[in-house]
């Protein structure tokens, strides 16, 4: 197998790829990316801090902005977008944003991450205040739509927060409570959807979650506040109001389709029991 981890992009300039079977592909991509937790690792104290004021923040009222370019404007538009089915809360709790708009979620929008002043004014169609939490998503920890929003929030008084792939950047000075990985070369040079894009992912992951879990939108370890958007969701949910309550999968089934989520349905039963 190649040696393909280095601490910097040049150290690897004798790889090539294209020499590479397609085992030693996947199972080359495989061993960066199991690095990881590791390299996440020492930034949990971070995470956790940030998870506590996020909820906080959100308990009183507030919103979580998620603003980001190119794959880190989309992964966290997916994180947002995941929150309302998962969780039950109301779409435009946890908004999700990117540089270029909209169509920039599918199509790259040239030069829209070099804007320095459009993520606030991004953010101002959002009416943000002093009552939300602004997350900027750069690998680089460079990016200027990014950078500029951060800049202008905290001259606002809006607190921040960021998540970055590099240590020590400017982004990360800027922001209230930054997390802040040192996630190294990537599989294919600079390719920061790769293992900067998965890293960036798990700390969405642990945000957002365990804001939602301090917030009480789980129950053990269920999601008894999801949506039931689809069958399957219809029955999961079916399955957690048999075990918590042990009726029989007809009347859990009624009982959860009569008040709409698990959470309504089980304190109904609890009521009538």
């Amino acid at each position: 197998m190649h040696n393909l981890h280095s601490d910097t992009e040049s150290g690897r300039g004798d790889i090539k790829l294209e020499d590479f079977s397609a085992d030693e592909i996947a199972a080359g991509m495989l061993e960066m990316d199991a690095a990881l937790p590791d390299i996440i690792r020492p930034a949990l104290s971070s995470i956790a801090v940030l998870i506590d004021k996020t909820a906080v923040l959100l308990a009183n009222g507030g919103r979580l902005f998620y603003l980001g370019a190119g794959t880190s404007g989309r992964l966290g538009i997916l994180d947002a977008s995941e929150c309302p089915p998962t969780f039950g809360v109301p779409h435009g709790l946890v908004v999700g944003m990117i540089a270029g708009g909209d169509s920039a979620i599918r199509r790259a929008v040239e030069f829209a991450e070099d804007d320095v002043h459009q993520g606030f004014r991004d953010l101002m169609e959002h009416e943000v205040s002093s009552k939300d939490l602004v997350l900027g998503i750069s690998a680089s920890g460079r990016t200027p739509y990014v950078l500029g929003a951060l800049q202008a929030c905290k001259a606002a008084g809006i607190t921040t927060a960021c998540i970055c792939c590099n240590i020590d950047t400017i982004i990360g000075r800027e922001a209230d409570f930054p997390v802040e990985v040192q996630t190294g070369a990537e599989f294919v040079t600079g390719s920061t959807r790769l293992k900067a894009g998965t890293a960036t992912k798990m700390i969405l992951n642990m945000i957002s979650t365990g804001t939602m879990i301090r917030l009480g939108k789980v129950q053990g370890t269920r999601m008894v506040d999801m949506q039931l958007s689809n069958h399957k969701l219809v029955d999961r949910g079916t399955r957690m109001l048999h075990e918590l309550t042990g009726l029989n999968t007809e009347a859990a089934r009624a009982l959860l389709l009569e008040f709409g989520n698990v959470r309504a349905a089980l304190a109904a039963w609890k009521a009538q029991n």
